[in-house]
């Protein structure tokens, strides 16, 4: 199975080659990296390409923001799955995308656990992101997959569209919903902790992005959803990160 790993970046000089260099590590051979970069003034786009080509494809130039590029890259991903890693953050290990693919023999959608770290040298863990298989309730529950870990099926990308451009730090979140929640897809938790993510990431910076993410949030599960004003998720979701923190303290880590 060809897999499609979507990055999106713009002045990530100082991390990218963590990102690329761990997806080239991969022992899984069916993949290409398609790189959107939104005309970076610093060295990012000079040290793409410095890679061998074979296998990542590389666009630069202008976008509005994050999502608008990752609808860009979704447009060029020619793998019979895709999934979507950040330009400051890598695979965990060298395995994880053949387990993706195994685990995408018998699913529509996958995802995994996500290590947050404060740099790709040390890897201390921060926090700890543990995949759920989902809930009866779903999204309204205050579950959700952890995006860097989340692979689908073209059929799925497909089905799903677009990230929503009106949104401007969750749209990502909106996209994960509208594939879990609306197509009758199969989804399936894998126990693996398949990402590490670098601390603040674009949702996670500050109490005003959290509240902004939150609200973004709630706008997507009442359009699609139909939640009503009294939201459970708006209490339960920020009670379940608060237990990622709790994870990592020695004795509650998991594998």
């Amino acid at each position: 199975m060809k897999i499609s790993v979507l990055t999106v970046c713009w002045n990530s000089a100082a991390t990218i080659r963590h990102t690329i260099d761990s997806f080239l590590a991969q022992d899984h051979r069916d993949k290409e990296l398609v790189v959107i970069d939104g005309n970076s003034s610093d060295e990012t786009l000079s040290i793409v390409r410095s890679y061998p080509q074979d296998q990542i494809r590389v666009v630069s130039e202008p976008d509005s923001g994050m999502y608008d590029a990752l609808n860009k890259g979704l447009a060029l991903c020619t793998g019979e799955a895709i999934g979507a890693l950040n330009a400051d953050d890598a695979f965990h290990d060298a395995s994880a995308l053949g387990k993706i693919s195994a685990a995408l023999a018998d699913a529509d959608i996958v995802h995994g656990h996500l290590d947050f770290v404060d740099n790709h040298d040390s890897k201390r863990v921060v926090r700890r992101w543990r995949a759920e298989p989902r809930p009866q309730n779903g999204f309204r529950s205050g579950w959700m997959p952890a995006h860097p870990t989340f692979y689908v099926r073209r059929a799925v990308a497909e089905k799903v569209g677009s990230f929503d451009l009106a949104l401007k730090v969750s749209s990502d979140y909106d996209w994960m919903l509208r594939a879990v929640e609306l197509h009758g897809f199969r989804v399936a938790t894998m126990d693996q902790v398949l990402v590490d993510m670098m601390i603040g990431g674009a949702s996670t910076r500050s109490l005003r992005s959290h509240i902004g993410h939150n609200l973004e949030a709630l706008r997507s599960r009442r359009r699609w959803l139909g939640s009503g004003p009294v939201d459970y998720a708006l209490i339960s979701k920020p009670a379940r990160k608060l237990g990622q923190f709790l994870s990592k303290q020695p004795g509650n880590a998991k594998s």
